[in-house]
Protein backbone atom coordinates (compact mmCIF):
# COMPACT_ATOMS: atom_id res chain seq x y z
CA UNK A 1 0.00 0.00 0.00
CA UNK A 2 1.28 3.43 -1.06
CA UNK A 3 0.83 6.42 1.35
CA UNK A 4 -1.59 8.07 -1.23
CA UNK A 5 -3.77 4.59 -1.42
CA UNK A 6 -6.78 4.01 0.60
CA UNK A 7 -7.63 1.12 1.52
CA UNK A 8 -10.84 0.13 3.35
CA UNK A 9 -11.02 -3.10 5.34
CA UNK A 10 -14.73 -4.84 6.60
CA UNK A 11 -13.87 -6.96 9.86
CA UNK A 12 -16.27 -10.20 10.36
CA UNK A 13 -18.36 -8.68 13.32
CA UNK A 14 -16.31 -5.62 13.22
CA UNK A 15 -15.84 -1.85 12.22
CA UNK A 16 -14.61 -1.18 8.77
CA UNK A 17 -11.00 0.10 8.61
CA UNK A 18 -10.33 3.18 6.82
CA UNK A 19 -6.63 3.97 5.90
CA UNK A 20 -4.84 6.74 3.59
CA UNK A 21 -6.00 9.78 2.49
CA UNK A 22 -10.20 10.10 3.45
CA UNK A 23 -12.07 12.87 4.24
CA UNK A 24 -15.15 11.59 6.62
CA UNK A 25 -18.14 14.03 6.60
CA UNK A 26 -21.28 14.05 8.62
CA UNK A 27 -24.55 13.89 7.58
CA UNK A 28 -24.64 17.81 6.98
CA UNK A 29 -21.49 17.79 5.28
CA UNK A 30 -19.22 19.20 8.28
CA UNK A 31 -15.90 17.37 8.18
CA UNK A 32 -15.17 14.92 10.70
CA UNK A 33 -11.51 14.86 11.97
CA UNK A 34 -9.92 11.61 13.30
CA UNK A 35 -7.47 11.80 16.25
CA UNK A 36 -5.65 9.09 14.18
CA UNK A 37 -4.34 7.74 11.12
CA UNK A 38 -6.55 5.11 10.66
CA UNK A 39 -10.67 5.38 10.83
CA UNK A 40 -13.01 2.84 12.21
CA UNK A 41 -16.44 3.22 11.07
CA UNK A 42 -19.18 1.64 13.15
CA UNK A 43 -21.07 -1.05 11.62
CA UNK A 44 -23.16 -2.68 14.27
CA UNK A 45 -25.03 0.73 15.23
CA UNK A 46 -23.83 0.06 19.03
CA UNK A 47 -21.56 2.76 19.08
CA UNK A 48 -21.95 6.32 21.00
CA UNK A 49 -19.16 8.47 18.62
CA UNK A 50 -21.09 7.51 15.58
CA UNK A 51 -20.18 7.46 12.92
CA UNK A 52 -16.82 5.87 14.67
CA UNK A 53 -16.99 2.79 16.23
CA UNK A 54 -16.19 2.78 19.77
CA UNK A 55 -16.03 -1.08 20.42
CA UNK A 56 -19.66 -1.45 21.43
CA UNK A 57 -19.77 -4.49 18.80
CA UNK A 58 -17.32 -6.35 21.12
CA UNK A 59 -19.38 -5.74 24.53
CA UNK A 60 -22.58 -6.88 22.49
CA UNK A 61 -20.99 -10.26 21.24
CA UNK A 62 -19.52 -11.29 25.04
CA UNK A 63 -23.33 -10.78 26.53
CA UNK A 64 -23.68 -9.02 29.93
CA UNK A 65 -21.59 -9.58 32.87
CA UNK A 66 -22.59 -11.41 35.68
CA UNK A 67 -24.19 -10.07 38.24
CA UNK A 68 -25.70 -6.97 35.78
Amino acid sequence: MSESETVIRAYPDGPLLVRGDVELQDEDGRTITPERGTIALCRCGRSALKPLCDGSHALARRGPRPGR
